[in-house]
């Protein structure tokens, strides 16, 4: 099973490595991932082997604590998790304020005769010696009581024997203060004996201000960093917040208000306008629209009607609704982003075990290389003060807290950020991966089109319009369970064409359909069905091979005696495919289409979409082995599907896609969650994934090059030859800085933005319906669906005034046109017009 454990006491990256030995180490563990950023641990492991207490008592022997989150099967409304960031923050600001309370008059007392401050008489002179140092102690030993937690935890470590961050600083700041009051001793032994030359060396080199300065700067740089750790995990509190806490639901015939987490599956819940929806579940009753942008990234609302599924954490926007509780508690859509945002976020990429290796084996090595530093300088006579403020240096500059937290802070605002824009990652890992992807395979079936037959033309023949025919043919498909016919039938609804009433239907399967019409025998099926029962096909259009030829499925109906029209299908292309497969490209990356429809479908999709290369009539067991194929020609795959069909080549491949609104087992396969369907959240992925990469890769150069170069200066490398000598305070604070500034890095992923949307692609071969001609000096409202920037506005303007004596003023806001006629122009040739152009002529009004 797979377990989330907190962690306490770990302070840097050493600590996280070494609470992962201590866990890896126990049989039945197969994987730990532990996270310094979350303080966190998620273990896997054989529970007939290894129990959690088991766990916990193995981190709690490395020196460090560990709990579970929950209960086991605790049910929640979203998962409910202690503020750890906002804590931490609050605990650090308190050291903080104290911490520098005592350090200012400590630093003015100790530095006030350097300075030239003034400072009062019974601090001056030899013979003030003891009160001088003995005030400083005093001064410093708050700073050390209110830090005490890098003591306890420090030595405890090195008790331990896996010493960490809080063990050089807890070594490094009591190197000065027992040197302070060995100090101490030495005046007053001087002052004693009358000997005043040793009473004024120990008086200037007391080094309690050094051990308070340590201790307080890298508390400013804890502080500064838990603020910043903060709001790296902001998109999780985001999605934590719009969790409803409470729900309406009909009890015993009354609408009553309870917890949303005591919502059980099948209550009845009522949503009203502005309100979120609680739970997951079904619309039971009334129509309305609701915004899924916090889920899905999407800002426009989605129109809900009685059988639609709602989510929870989506918002009424202006009808009343009732629905049906189906998914509650940790069940929910919301609760399984929270949780795969979280484990995202405490995973490792790859790139991280690089810092885990350098960390585990980091402390030890400098806390040698202190030593030797110190001894070698007292070797060479430069006296104890220099070559034990050469030791503190070492230590205190080389905290490997920047290199612990260069990946998991890019991490967690990477998937934090992707979560926003409706991109789920599953694992640090899948993020570092996608970036050396050179090939993107696509299923076609919903990925790359719409997953739905449509029509796309409507030929009337015989003197009938186009109302006519399709009337006629609704009526023959209304009883149909085809998937062409309810193509048809739902192309009626959508124009509000009434079904003529029809007979008893007989069909043929492979072949087509015959019914009764008013008496009279019709009939409706392919090219072949029409022959086989003698109908000429001498008056069939030549369009009809065309439609054919780009891949569309075309419908013949006919009475006895000949063919009254052709309707054409397809399933078309989503309208953002093209512009996601152009970017793709730009990206440097490949193309390829798997599909098990035919060549010539295949090829048709694959020209409208602009995809290089296609592998048509694919059997739903072979695209496991397409991918194959292609990884071991080297290349680097990412595989996007939606379907059942699709989940062997998801985790087959480099990194899995899916489609958010295809089959669970398809999400579950895949190693990245696209919750809504379009194919330029791929890109994004991508991208994202790219900016993640360099972010860390940036953190982690920085960190090495300034832990490479702090040991030398701190060691004294540089002061002979060129007299540079690092100040233990300076290298406290340059510490701390470096680790702000990783995570301040980090926080600029914050800033990544998906590609602007282009003028999507509209579907092929819109079918038009017939209209009558207008006369001239009328004018019109068209209502155009479709443009969606001012480059959409003009092309709809320069087609409509392309047609003789028309002017048009196109509104993008109002999505409109309103032309204006000087000659007589047929409603058809406006609607022709706008669609040639790409758009959609929903409605026409005087």
């Amino acid at each position: 099973m797979k377990q989330k454990f907190n962690v306490t006491g770990m302070s840097c990256a050493s600590c996280s490595a070494h609470v992962e030995k201590a866990v890896r180490k126990l049989p039945g563990v197969s994987d730990v991932t532990v996270s310094l950023l979350t303080n966190s641990m998620m273990v896997e492991y054989d529970e007939n082997q290894v129990q959690s207490s088991d766990i916990v008592r193995a981190v709690q022997e490395g020196g460090y604590g560990a709990f579970l989150p929950a209960e086991p099967g605790e049910k929640r409304a979203a998962p409910v998790r202690e503020n750890a960031a906002a804590a931490e923050e609050h605990s650090m600001k308190h050291r903080l304020i104290w911490s520098f309370a005592f350090l200012i008059p400590l630093f003015y007392l100790s530095m006030g005769h350097m300075m030239n401050w003034p400072l009062p008489g019974l601090f001056l002179g030899a013979e003030n010696a003891m009160t001088f140092a003995f005030t400083q102690f005093l001064l410093c030993l708050p700073i050390l009581i209110v830090n005490k937690k890098y003591f306890t935890g420090g030595f405890k470590a090195l008790w331990h024997r896996a010493p960490n961050m809080d063990s050089l600083i807890a070594i490094g700041s009591s190197a000065a203060v027992v040197y302070g009051v060995w100090a101490i001793y030495r005046i007053g032994w001087g002052l004693g004996h009358g000997d005043l030359d040793l009473v004024h060396t120990y008086s200037m080199d007391l080094y309690f201000e050094t051990s308070g300065m340590i201790l307080a700067l890298i508390t400013l740089g804890k502080y500064l960093e838990s603020r910043s750790k903060g709001k790296t995990s902001e998109a999780i509190t985001r999605l934590m917040a719009l969790a409803p806490k409470t729900a309406l639901v009909e009890r015993e015939g009354e609408v009553v208000e309870i917890p949303a987490e005591e919502v059980v599956r099948g209550d009845i819940l009522h949503i009203k306008p502005g309100q979120s929806v609680p739970v997951d579940g079904v619309v039971v009753e009334g129509d309305s629209s609701v915004d899924e942008s916090a889920l899905t990234g999407e800002s426009v609302p989605v129109e809900k009607h009685p059988g639609d599924k709602l989510t929870g954490a989506s918002v009424n926007k202006n009808g009343f609704l009732k629905m049906r509780a189906e998914k509650v508690g940790e069940d929910t859509a919301l609760a399984q982003i929270i949780r795969l945002v979280e484990e995202a976020s405490a995973s490792k990429a790859p790139i991280a075990k690089l810092a885990d290796r350098v960390s585990g084996v980091f402390v030890p090595v400098v806390i040698g290389i202190a030593l030797v530093s110190a001894l070698i300088w007292l070797a060479l006579g430069y006296g104890p003060a220099f070559s034990i403020s050469i030791g503190i240096a070492v230590l205190v500059v080389s905290c490997p807290c920047a290199l612990g937290l260069a990946t998991p802070t890019a991490i967690m605002v990477g998937t934090g950020k992707g979560a926003e824009n409706g991109i789920l990652i599953k694992s640090g890992e899948a993020l570092e991966t996608a970036h050396t992807a050179d090939t993107v395979v696509l299923d076609k079936t919903g990925t790359v089109t719409e997953g739905k037959l449509r029509v796309t033309d409507l030929i009337p023949l015989a003197g009938q319009s186009g109302e006519e025919l399709l009337a006629l043919a609704a009526g023959m498909e209304l009883h149909s369970e085809h998937p062409l016919g309810e193509a048809v039938v739902e192309e009626a609804n959508r124009r509000g064409v009434v079904p003529r009433e029809a007979g008893s239907l007989t069909s043929v399967p492979g072949r087509g359909i015959r019914t009764t019409v008013d008496g009279a025998e019709y009939l409706a099926g392919n090219r072949t069905f029409l022959e086989e029962n003698q109908i000429s096909l001498a008056n069939a259009p030549q369009a009809a091979v065309q439609l054919e030829e780009d891949g569309k499925t075309v419908l013949y109906f006919a009475s006895r005696e000949k063919i009254l029209g052709l309707i054409a299908a397809a399933d078309t292309i989503k309208p953002t495919s093209a512009q996601a497969v152009q970017e793709l490209h730009d990206l440097g990356l490949k193309v390829v289409m798997l599909t098990g429809d035919s060549a010539r479908t295949a090829e048709a999709i694959r020209r409208r979409a602009g995809i290089e290369t296609v592998i048509a009539q694919v059997l739903p067991d072979e695209k496991e082995a397409r991918v194959r194929a292609l990884q071991e020609e080297g290349r680097k795959v990412i595989m996007v599907g939606d379907g059942i069909n699709d989940a062997p080549a998801l985790a087959r491949a480099d990194v899995g896609i899916a489609i958010g609104t295809g089959t669970d087992v398809a999400i579950e396969s895949a190693d990245i969650v696209l919750m809504r369907g379009d194919l330029r959240d791929v890109v994004t992925a991508i991208r994202l994934s790219r900016a993640v990469i360099r972010n860390i890769k940036q953190n982690l150069f920085w960190a090495l090059c300034y832990n490479s170069l702090g040991i030398p200066l701190a060691a004294g490398l540089f002061f002979i030859p060129f007299a540079l000598k690092l100040n233990p305070m300076f290298g406290a604070a340059a510490m701390s800085l470096s680790s702000v500034c990783v995570v301040t890095n980090a926080l600029r992923l914050k800033f990544f933005k998906p590609l602007p949307s282009a003028c999507p692609l509209p579907p092929a071969g819109e079918p038009q319906p017939a209209a009558p001609a207008v006369s001239a000096g009328t004018r019109l409202t068209l209502s155009i669906e479709g443009m969606m920037c001012a480059h959409c506005a003009a092309h709809v303007r320069e087609a409509l005034e392309a047609l003789p004596g028309v002017t048009a003023e196109v509104s993008l806001e109002q999505k409109s046109a309103v032309v204006e006629m000087r000659n007589p122009v047929p409603a058809d040739s406006l609607k022709k017009a706008v669609a040639d152009a790409g758009y959609e002529v929903v409605s026409i009004t005087e």
